[in-house]
């Protein structure tokens, strides 16, 4: 298969790859949509749970003061009628305070009765709220899982589909290839074969070693890049000139050697020619001929 071939048929396989990793994410987390709904729900009986059991309290309340006034009301009304029996004053006294007590203690109970039942009636009226508002999301929550279901069987069936364009297209190419290629596009959610337009890798944006420029030039083998793990392929860039290197164009370590030894040669010879002639200034000084 020429190399062109293999080219061609890696960036089919890529946009391929691309839309079914992505579909594989979409199918995984999909499940995920309905969590935060399913969590308010529960979180949503637990208080209905604890409202009906303070509307039990509550109500339990309500008939014990409705007894203790009924009983606060007898003993009133009893002491009212004997006060058509008293005979002495301090039966009168003694009446009259049994009655003013029993009335102080009904207004009491009334008052307490009057509030716990007021917030016996709204208790009431929230708890039937959060049923009808349970019951509701229930139903939305239950067809949501319907769609989700159905939303996930189409998106299998696309997989299917991309799937069997996978199989067309990975025969031929190298099954090491095909593995790396797989990995680097579902690690990095990215391009695994990019172009190098110039001498610079277009998936990582780095600049590539000359030797690695100028195999991807010639275009007879697979190459990877040094940096992103990318399998690179060549590109002209938008002039249509190349820009890759060549290995005859670059130096070497010796020539780098070669140029350092000529500098400091000539850097000792201009040193000798100075210190000669300050030694010669020196001896005339002194008064000394050479």
């Amino acid at each position: 298969m020429e190399m062109t071939e293999v080219f061609d048929k890696l960036k089919t396989l890529q946009e391929v790859l691309s839309e079914k990793y992505e579909l594989e994410t979409l199918i995984a987390d999909a499940p995920k949509r309905l969590t935060n709904q399913e969590e308010l729900l529960e979180r949503m009986k637990k208080q209905f749970i604890e409202k009906n059991a303070e509307y039990e309290t509550l109500r339990s309340k309500v008939v014990l003061l409705k007894t203790q006034l009924a009983d606060a009301e007898a003993k009133r009304e009893r002491g009212e009628k004997g006060m058509d029996s008293i005979t002495t004053h301090r039966e009168y006294e003694a009446l009259e305070k049994e009655i003013k007590d029993a009335t102080e203690l009904e207004q009491q109970i009334r008052k307490d009765l009057q509030k716990e039942e007021k917030l016996f009636i709204e208790l009431d009226e929230n708890i039937k709220q959060d049923e009808q508002f349970i019951a509701q999301q229930e139903s939305e929550l239950n067809q949501n899982k319907q769609n989700l279901s159905q939303e996930i069987e189409n998106l299998k069936a696309k997989l299917d589909a991309l799937h069997k364009q996978e199989e067309e297209i990975v025969p031929g190419i190298d099954s090491e290839i095909i593995f790396k290629f797989e990995r680097i596009i579902k690690s990095k959610h990215s391009k695994g074969i990019v172009a190098v337009k110039g001498n610079v890798c277009d998936g990582c944006h780095m600049i590539l070693p000359a030797q690695f420029a100028n195999e991807v030039h010639t275009g007879e083998k697979i190459v990877f890049c040094p940096y992103c793990s990318r399998i690179l392929y060549y590109e002209e860039d938008e002039s249509g000139e190349s820009e890759y290197f060549h290995l005859d164009d670059t130096g070497s370590l010796a020539d780098l050697d070669d140029d350092f030894s000529d500098e400091d040669e000539e850097n000792d010879e201009d040193e000798l020619d100075e210190d000669e002639h300050r030694s010669r200034d020196e001896i005339k000084e002194m008064g000394f001929d050479e």
